[in-house]
């Protein structure tokens, strides 16, 4: 089982205002809970993190990682287009999912809108 709450769930509820502070505080009690992956990262996170909310998505996702050392992370990719809004080259998809998975991403959820 995934649980998506940390990701689509205030995607959906709260325009992915969730700051990374807001988020630790239950991280712990997510990891304990035995779920197959926690979706946390992508779709809207990247650029809502940088333009609404200041922060690093990069230092997030490290951050939710050591938070969450026994559980999957998995983020929503949106195919070609990564996490952004328009095409990009192979070498540059290439580059980010290598360093989404060094910096923590266990399972790749790709979706593409054509």
């Amino acid at each position: 089982m995934t649980e998506v709450a940390l990701r689509d769930g205030h995607q959906c509820l709260l325009a992915t205002r969730m700051r990374t502070e807001d988020m630790l505080p239950i991280a712990q009690k997510l990891d304990a809970v035995g779920f197959w992956s926690l979706e946390v990262w992508g779709g809207a996170t990247f650029d809502t993190c940088l333009r609404f909310l200041k922060e690093d998505p990069w230092e997030r996702l490290r951050a939710l990682r050591a938070a969450m050392p026994k559980t999957k992370l998995q983020m929503l990719l949106r195919g070609q287009n990564l996490v952004g809004y328009r095409h990009y080259a192979d070498d540059v998809l290439e580059k980010f999912i290598e360093r989404s998975a060094f910096n923590g991403i266990d399972v790749f959820r790709i979706f593409d809108a054509l």
